[in-house]
């Protein structure tokens, strides 16, 4: 599975008499072993989402000079961010399973957009003053998008 853009085991364990999965470092409870892991690691990973995205993206907002309204966590099948005029920043709850560097790509993406509600060259002028190797970033998504989810 695909977690914080590395490749890893899901692995299970038992603290005393409460099941655990276990992804790299993380650890969490489950409720036990039986049948598909996947409701489980679907609602970690959202829980996960709702609190690290929507505060890394006020971070890279307020270092960046932007104002933002709202950010929401989503379950988007085809974007990994959107935005609107109204300055509501939404997010694709799958960037949790995405390398640092890529999650604050897709931020700052969105985060240019309140400036700049195109994809002209001013908008990408804009993305590379924040996020100098957005490149790099695009390449990840583009080669590695399709692992992330469940």
């Amino acid at each position: 599975m695909l977690w914080r853009g590395e490749l890893l085991e899901i692995r299970k364990a038992v603290e005393g008499d409460r099941p655990q999965v276990c992804i790299g470092a993380d650890v969490f409870r489950v409720s036990g072993f039986h049948g598909d892991l996947r409701p489980t690691l679907l609602s970690h990973f959202l829980r996960r989402a709702k609190i690290e995205l929507p505060a890394r993206t006020w971070e890279l907002a307020a270092e960046t000079g932007v104002d933002v309204k709202e950010v929401t966590v989503r379950d988007q099948r085809t974007r990994w961010g959107s935005c609107s005029s109204s300055g509501t920043i939404s997010l694709n709850w799958r960037l949790i399973q995405a390398p640092a560097f890529v999650r604050d790509y897709i931020i700052y993406h969105e985060l240019m957009h309140l400036r700049e509600m195109n994809h002209s060259p001013r908008f990408w002028a804009r993305v590379g003053e924040v996020c100098p190797n957005w490149e790099d970033a695009e390449r990840w998504i583009k080669q590695n998008g399709s692992l992330l989810g469940l």
